[in-house]
């Protein structure tokens, strides 16, 4: 087997084989939208000062068949501060396909080139959904780390779209989106599906990044527009995926002006709801499940298959695909320690922490339980006491 490796140092050098790279894309049934080359070009532009970008090229008799853009950076783990490397993308990409089609004999000549090229303590993929996960390939790198961590990030409801999305939902959602729907009569605002283009997305992304900064995502700085660098690479990498006709929006809008949204990319026939937010004024209408119903009809309407939650939260998530998915699909983060003394340490930290973990937990245990009881003792006597007053 002859592979040639190829590493450059940018998705936009006029050598870099942007072709080969989407045709690469394209017979990779996993790929996402957060493969695609201008959303990666645009989380190029927006790294940090000190992340170093590398692109690792696979070919085999001359055609691409790997290209891993690659992401080395200093983080702090703990006392230490280590070398890392991740895939392009984190943390906005939700969901990545590693493209790769070489045989798996090559992995191992793969990662070598990885930790010569960019040498680290920790290579890090997050997102990556289970039918990757258990690829061959990163069972052969999970034997060549030093240690190797697989573990789950979320489990994404999903729901595949039928005929019997035609007939009103059961149970109680059927009677919270009647709800909505009556405030959001009442109050006069309108529902608008909008497939986004390269004329009309600035104006669109404007309009929803003003509600989400107006949002508790704005006021917590954790939404996709929070600061300059999200906010450049969510309008570079959303309108060259409009250009493509990509992007879909689910607006709820009240005298011409946007009050709540949905916001998805549309890839092979599954939509990813990436983003949504609402005004504050408006938190009662309950616009969010009715802006999902309508994506759901906009799916039957135009032969997709699935509504796809995107990301949502390991525990707790109340991402209302929870109250109709069909199914779901885990995502996990892999973690590879190199042979590298740093990489061996911080290993070595990981397995002692999870040895410890347990116990740490059985000895906090009874101390929460003690606490708790006197906490609800002592919200006994001040109930005791106000009753009194």
């Amino acid at each position: 087997m002859a592979v040639e490796l190829r590493w450059c140092h940018s998705l936009s050098e006029a050598s870099f084989p942007a072709q080969a790279y989407e045709a690469l894309r394209q017979r990779l049934a996993g790929s996402t939208p957060f493969n695609h080359l201008g959303w990666l070009r645009a989380a190029e532009q927006a790294l940090l000062p000190g992340q170093q970008l590398a692109v690792l090229m696979g070919y085999e008799h001359g055609e691409l068949r790997l290209c891993l853009p690659l992401v080395r950076s200093r983080e702090r783990f703990g006392p230490l501060r280590v070398a890392v490397v991740r895939h392009l993308g984190y943390p906005l990409s939700d969901r990545i396909a590693l493209l790769i089609e070489l045989p798996v004999d090559a992995a191992g000549q793969v990662l070598r080139s990885i930790r010569r090229h960019l040498p680290h303590a920790l290579l890090q993929l997050s997102e990556v959904p289970s039918a990757v996960a258990s690829d061959p390939w990163l069972n052969c790198w999970a034997r060549r780390s030093s240690t190797f961590e697989q573990r789950l990030s979320c489990r994404v409801p999903v729901h595949r779209i039928s005929a019997a999305d035609r007939q009103e939902i059961s149970g109680d959602p059927r009677y919270k989106l009647r709800r909505a729907r009556k405030r959001i009569a009442a109050c006069g605002a309108v529902e608008r599906r909008v497939l986004a283009d390269a004329a009309t997305i600035t104006a669109l992304l404007d309009a929803v990044s003003a509600v989400e900064t107006a949002s508790w995502k704005g006021d917590d700085a954790v939404g996709i527009f929070s600061g300059s660098q999200r906010r450049q690479w969510m309008y570079q990498g959303f309108t060259d995926l409009a250009g493509q006709g990509l992007v879909c929006l689910v607006l709820l809008e009240l005298d011409g002006r946007c009050i709540s949204y949905r916001l998805g990319l549309l890839e092979r026939g599954r939509f990813y709801d990436y983003n949504l937010a609402f005004l504050p004024a408006y938190r009662d209408l309950g616009s969010g499940r009715v802006l999902l119903e309508s994506v759901i009809h906009w799916g039957l309407d135009s032969g997709w298959e699935w509504v796809d939650a995107s990301r949502v939260s390991l525990d707790n998530s109340s991402h209302q695909l929870h109250e109709r998915h069909t199914g779901f699909i885990e995502h996990w983060r892999l973690s590879c320690f190199s042979w590298r003394p740093s990489g061996f340490t911080l290993g070595l930290a990981l397995r002692g922490w999870h040895w410890l973990k347990p116990l740490v937990r059985k000895r906090a245990t009874p101390a929460a339980s003690e606490a708790a009881h006197t906490t609800q003792e002592h919200a006994h006597a001040n109930e005791g006491h106000r009753q009194r007053g």
